[in-house]
């Protein structure tokens, strides 16, 4: 019988050159996600606070990069002092009629805990109110922590936490504007 067959342990070198080992075949990497293309080209105002703005602009980064892989190509990016200033800029941009979408990002932390609340709570509700009011959709990466300390250690951690919240804003961007897509299209054709 063959010594192969009967000794799994046999070494490469005891073979014949006719033998070789060879190892088992690599899976191919899955296919790249595509997404969806729209139907008609969007247009989105991305608005950044320019308060730690080393930290917020890791979202806009991270945003442009998964906007553009999800066909969102046409981003306009305004800055602003700070988060408080947001929402006024949203509500003119949405105004024009320009942008399918806006998306809002910043960093809420100093002033103590009720001024932080009070900013925080008063940008959220505001981008609520703009988008309820025109009808665009508003999208917020504007983040409060409970903790900040202006240490590097804690810079680092924020500027990581921007990256992903910057792709997870284009993943709802772009999933809400499909979304609108298609039910503006079902009410104009009177299914809806």
């Amino acid at each position: 019988m063959n010594q192969m067959l009967q000794d799994p342990q046999v070494e490469a070198s005891q073979l014949h050159p006719s033998q070789e080992i060879k190892p088992p075949p690599v899976p191919p990497e899955p296919p790249a996600h595509e997404h969806p293309r729209f139907a008609k080209p969007q247009r989105v105002a991305f608005v950044e606070a320019c308060w730690h703005h080393d930290v917020v602009q890791e979202a806009r980064f991270a945003f442009l990069k998964e906007a553009e892989a999800r066909h969102l190509t046409h981003v306009d990016v305004f800055q602003v002092p700070g988060s408080f200033e947001i929402p006024l800029h949203a509500q003119i941009l949405a105004k024009t009629r320009r942008y399918t979408a806006i998306v809002a990002a910043g960093l809420v932390v100093d002033g103590g805990i009720y001024r932080h609340e009070f900013v925080a709570d008063t940008v959220i509700k505001a981008l609520m109110d703009v988008q309820l009011r025109t009808e665009v959709p508003v999208f917020s990466a504007v983040l409060t922590p409970q903790q900040f300390h202006e240490t590097e250690v804690h810079y680092d951690f924020f500027r990581k936490h921007f990256a992903i919240k910057g792709v997870e804003v284009a993943e709802a961007c772009a999933n809400t504007l499909h979304g609108l897509e298609r039910l503006r299209g079902q009410v104009a054709a009177g299914i809806v």
